[in-house]
């Protein structure tokens, strides 16, 4: 084995020397930090805490891999969470609120039902419906996930069905609103082809220019012809994309 290097145990007292010699005119940063909290001494690595029993026992004789790293840890609900947000991607893309108390919030909501009292339905609530269904229920995954999955469905259906409702009773008393986000991207995108069907006119004007007075041809009428074209084919796309 090599020499242990002991000397940034020494670091704050080299410090302290230098200052006292006048060498360092000021404190380093760091320099009251190390001496309320100075380094260890120990030369034994302690092993980290084991969450989980090896899934291979190590065979005699044979040195321990991965003896000091760190051990993964895992809860129950990892696999249910993993499986749901697989299933249902686009529900990360809703606004969820992340601020918790102490971190135990959701040992204190009762799941015998899936809607929670200052809590909106989401992929969370699944998982833990699913949970007290597997162990209260004694249901299978497969089943408990079944079961709570339809339940968020039902709720989903619930709140558009109530959201449509609530527009047309704004519209039949004179409310206004605005464009929906796939009218908007419509708008740009027709915007965009616009853009696009007025520089490919100029391009075009300039290229049958140039080539009818290469030619020696009525570039005019040639210009004209290309102009028509290039509209007709811009309005057969701009139709399309709509």
């Amino acid at each position: 084995m090599g020499a242990r290097h002991l000397r940034p145990l020494r670091v704050h007292l080299t410090a302290s020397r230098m200052l006292a010699a006048g060498r360092l005119h000021a404190e380093p940063p760091w320099y009251r930090v190390v001496g309320a909290i100075p380094p260890t001494t120990t030369l034994v690595r302690p092993l980290p805490v084991q969450h989980s029993t090896p899934k291979k026992p190590r065979k005699a004789g044979r040195k321990p891999a991965g003896l000091f790293k760190p051990q993964r840890i895992e809860y129950p609900e990892d696999a249910l969470r993993a499986r749901f947000f697989k299933d249902h991607p686009w529900e990360l893309a809703r606004p969820r609120v992340l601020v918790e108390n102490d971190g135990k919030d959701g040992a204190r909501q009762d799941w015998s039902r899936i809607v929670q009292l200052g809590k909106g339905v989401d992929g969370e609530s699944v998982v833990q419906r699913q949970r007290w269904l597997m162990r209260n229920q004694q249901m299978s995954a497969t089943e408990a996930y079944d079961v709570a999955r339809k339940e968020f469905y039902d709720y989903r259906m619930r709140e558009d069905v109530e959201r449509r409702v609530a527009a047309e009773e704004a519209l039949a008393v004179g409310a206004t609103f605005g464009k929906s986000y796939v009218e908007i991207g419509v708008q740009l995108e027709n915007e965009a082809l616009q853009e696009w069907k007025r520089k490919a006119m100029e391009v075009l004007t300039l290229k049958r220019g140039r080539q009818a007075a290469f030619s020696g041809a009525d570039g005019e009428e040639e210009v004209v012809e290309a102009v028509e074209g290039v509209e007709g084919e811009a309005a057969v796309a701009v139709a399309g994309a709509a």
